[in-house]
């Protein structure tokens, strides 16, 4: 008795994803991408360049010469 209800559903449901890839089929347009986090990403790349900055090694001073 289940086997010819799963063939039937089995059947719609191939016919339904081969169809549903076809040239003809609607296509929904994909809505713009917000930029997410931007004042976040700015804000972090300014902090951590200042922190770069102070942290950067001194340059090494010029041995001291014999004269």
């Amino acid at each position: 008795m289940d086997q010819p209800t799963g063939f039937v559903l089995a059947v719609d449901a191939v016919t339904r994803h081969v169809t549903s890839a076809r040239p003809d089929a609607p296509i929904r347009p994909e809505p713009p991408r917000t930029p997410r986090l931007a004042a976040t990403r700015r804000a972090s790349a300014a902090t951590l360049r200042r922190l770069a900055d102070r942290i950067q090694p001194a340059p090494v001073p010029a041995p001291p010469r014999c004269s």
